[in-house]
């Protein structure tokens, strides 16, 4: 018997398609496809209040999304994203120029990787 999750949201009863997160030290909320189970500290959405979510002002909304079709990686890519931006918090970075990227006209650069991850800042 296969359960489907539902949306955290109050008297919502489509079934859940994204996972949110909060990392409150770095005042961001992360969006990305449903966890692989359901955890304590983070919320399953359905479509239409994914698509509607904001954040606090202030506040980043980061959106993890899957190209169409791909397949779900195994590992849970938005708890690793979330502990990314933990782990960035408060960190001295050494850029390396190196690693600078131009993407769509806008130069990147890399100042974090966890595994697979970046964490990339516009200059």
């Amino acid at each position: 018997m296969t359960l489907t999750r539902q949306c955290s949201k109050t008297a919502c009863v489509r079934p859940a398609t994204s996972t949110l997160t909060y990392v409150y030290a770095e005042q961001t909320a992360v969006l990305g496809p449903l966890a692989t189970y359901a955890e304590p500290h983070s919320y399953d959405l359905c479509e239409v209040h994914a698509t509607r979510l904001t954040a606090p002002r202030g506040w980043d909304v980061v959106r993890l999304e899957l190209p169409e079709g791909e397949p779900r990686p195994p590992v849970d890519d938005l708890a690793a994203l979330a502990d990314a931006v933990r782990e960035h918090r408060g960190t001295i970075v050494r850029v390396d120029h190196a690693a600078d990227t131009e993407r769509e006209g806008a130069t990147v650069t890399e100042i974090a990787r966890r595994g697979h991850l970046r964490v990339l800042r516009d200059r």
